[in-house]
């Protein structure tokens, strides 16, 4: 539902107060303006919005279990909708974004042209920003030169080992294999030692 029409709603409630002259029940503007087509709980929401905007438009009393059970106007009521009530303050609300959204396009046409004089009054700060623009392009490269290198270096090359180095390390496998064979076979011959002494 619109806010207009909410508005429109709530100048009549008040007005309907008004001419009422006594106390009455919440369930009644329900009958008068909204059954069938809204339920009512959106006549509470109204009473409610009306008291958050000014207590002292509505004389609401609480009972049978229920926050807004009897209403009646006050001399406020009257003085507010003489000055135009909900209503009059949407349309003033609704002048003021019209006033508000006329104004955007000529503020936009400022800025550009504003924007335009610098550009104009400015010319060392392209020259500035092209050298700006340069050394960020120099500084990447070279980053990403230097992470290329490290990659290549570090997965696709292969690590040579010195022929000095290779000949030494394979030398000391041949010892150490003769030493160990050496070893097996003085343990063999002990082992057959010993079983022809339990033979024998």
């Amino acid at each position: 539902m619109g806010e207009f029409f909410k508005a429109e709603l709530k100048d009549r409630f008040l007005e309907y107060a008004l001419d009422r002259k006594d106390y009455f029940e919440i369930q009644t503007l329900y009958d008068e303006f909204l059954r069938p087509n809204y339920s009512l709980h959106f006549v509470e929401r109204l009473i409610k919005d009306i008291q958050e905007y000014d207590p002292n438009l509505l004389d609401i009393m609480s009972g049978n279990g229920v926050e807004i059970f009897l209403l009646a106007s006050t001399p406020s009521t009257q003085d507010f909708l003489d000055d135009g009530g909900f209503m009059d303050m949407y349309v003033k609300e609704e002048q003021r974004w019209d006033v508000f959204l006329e104004q955007l396009p000529t503020a936009k046409k400022e800025v550009k042209e504003e924007k335009q004089l610098f550009k104009k009054k400015s010319p060392g700060l392209k020259k500035e920003k092209t050298l700006l623009f340069g050394l960020i392009a120099a500084v990447a490269i070279s980053f990403l030169f230097t992470l290329f290198s490290i990659l290549k270096e570090s997965l696709f090359e292969p690590q040579y080992v010195p022929a000095d180095d290779f000949e030494r390390e394979m030398e000391r496998i041949r010892l150490e294999y003769l030493e160990e064979n050496q070893r097996l076979q003085l343990e063999l011959k002990e082992a057959r030692r010993n079983l022809d002494s339990l033979k024998g």
